[in-house]
């Protein structure tokens, strides 16, 4: 079985690494060691390709690039981890983006190692040899299983509920939310009127509204402390839009639970 750029016969069972980076001649060492070490390589030139070849080869682990044109690797990463075919594959940024708050934000959306470029050929192959090892593949899932066909467009709706519900004391412009994973605004706006029957904005105060009331069940939370941790500026704001959904003000919320469970007490 050749590689994907026509290498030498390599072993069907051996790993194969995609690598995602729009200047591969960046990492041109790194890729030939790869090869000398008999492990396959498919290298994408940006992340919607690497995306696509992601579900299809269900490859054994991922480099990717963070700053590539369109669609960044971040965002790309928040979508691989959502698809029920990628979400287990380790992925390793390998990118010359070394902010902090980028790696951290890597590392916090699923990445499982950081390494800067320019790196040491001989380091990345040892890093991704620890990670194949830590990380043993599961059988793979059947094509035709409804996990295994999830629409490119419900990966998006997932990464974007699940960045918002991270989010919610400081959710950025829907713009930005849209950019964080890999769309537009007004493809974002579609998705959720496609498949949720409401806007972004509508789902969001939904979901404020929601975490407020799993808050005032399960914590001893200042209304104030609760308005900030979901992204109302203050308690006044929280208790106003939480009336208006729930008839009832949050503290009598509060009160009518606690006594219930005092009554299931006695």
């Amino acid at each position: 079985m050749r590689d994907e750029q026509g290498g030498t016969m390599l072993m069907q069972n051996s790993p194969l690494i995609l690598v995602i980076d729009d200047q591969p001649e960046e990492i041109r060492a790194v890729t030939e060691l790869f090869r000398n070490e008999q492990l396959r390589v498919s290298l994408a030139t940006d992340m919607r390709q690497g995306y696509e070849r992601a579900v299809a080869l269900m490859p054994d682990l991922i480099l990717l690039d963070v700053r590539m044109p369109n669609i960044d690797g971040l965002a790309g990463c928040r979508l691989l981890k959502e698809s029920p075919r990628t979400r287990d594959i380790p992925i390793i940024f390998l990118s010359s983006a070394g902010a902090q708050d980028e790696r951290l934000e890597g590392l916090l959306h699923g990445a499982v190692d950081y390494v800067l470029k320019p790196c040491l050929p001989a380091e990345v192959l040892a890093r991704v040899r620890i990670h194949l090892r830590l990380a043993p593949r599961s059988a793979v899932p059947e094509p035709s299983t409804p996990q295994a066909l999830l629409s490119p467009d419900e990966v998006i709706l997932r990464a974007a509920m699940r960045f918002i519900g991270a989010n919610l004391a400081k959710l950025p412009s829907l713009a930005d939310i849209a950019h964080k994973v890999g769309t537009h605004d007004k493809k974002l706006s579609a998705i959720f009127r496609e498949h949720l029957g409401t806007t972004v904005f509508a789902w969001i105060r939904d979901e404020r509204l929601r975490r407020g009331r799993e808050l005032l069940a399960d914590s001893r939370m200042s209304m104030q402390d609760i308005a900030e941790q979901i992204g109302f500026r203050a308690a006044c704001n929280f208790t106003t839009a939480f009336r208006e959904r729930m008839g009832v003000t949050p503290s009598t919320f509060r009160r009518g639970l606690q006594q219930r469970a005092e009554e299931a007490a006695d």
